[in-house]
């Protein structure tokens, strides 16, 4: 399913139009995310939404 989006031109320019870093996500960069709250350095942490989206909501 990604790849098709990936490879869909029109709609990877409407993403790309939306996203200030102008780029997809690598996994390294959305698995950090995940490693970090299952750490425990994030054991303090409870129901919050951490947006890995290369700044697109802010």
């Amino acid at each position: 399913m990604t790849e098709t989006i990936r490879t869909n031109e029109k709609f990877a320019a409407t993403m790309m139009a939306r996203i200030p870093l102008r780029r997809w996500a690598e996994p390294a960069e959305i698995a950090g995310a995940f490693v970090f709250l299952a750490s425990d350095a994030a054991s303090y942490i409870t129901g919050q939404v951490l947006p890995v989206d290369g700044g697109m909501v802010m």
